[in-house]
């Protein structure tokens, strides 16, 4: 039985739906890269800002008493963050062209592999700052 256009216009318009969908699975992809490495660019900062506090009032204590701030895991932590929130923004482009590939064949098959990456590195992250601020109490 032929197809009609009918049957072709509702196919166009289902497709289009749903790689609009992609797409703003996409972006929203996007815009957790970019909050992570801002949270990481923010957490960068912070610990600059905490050493020229610390430099400040070191040279403001007793005359030769300087204080030596020390190094931490917040510069270190915060350069990871921004290469995380990097990567993430990477893996969201190769699974928005490799969805749209499937959709276009009607062969779509959930991946995972994305969210477990997200996933991990919230706990690792999380894990990290409950151990960070336990040692610094």
């Amino acid at each position: 039985m032929p197809e009609t256009t009918e049957d072709k216009t509702a196919v166009k318009i289902r497709n289009r739906r749903v790689h609009m969908a992609n797409e703003r699975t996409f972006l929203a992809w996007i815009r957790t890269s970019i909050g992570v490495m801002a949270f990481g660019f923010v957490v960068e900062k912070f610990a600059l800002f905490i050493k020229q506090i610390s430099y400040f009032l070191g040279r403001t204590g007793a005359p030769g008493d300087h204080a030596i701030p020390s190094q931490g895991y917040s510069s270190i932590f915060g350069i990871f963050l921004v290469a995380l929130g990097a990567l993430m923004g990477v893996l969201a482009f190769i699974r928005y062209k490799r969805v749209e590939r499937q959709i276009d064949t009607d062969t779509y098959q959930p991946s995972l592999i994305l969210d477990i990456l997200l996933t991990i590195s919230v706990l690792a992250i999380g894990i990290f700052l409950v151990i960070y601020l336990i040692h610094s109490i």
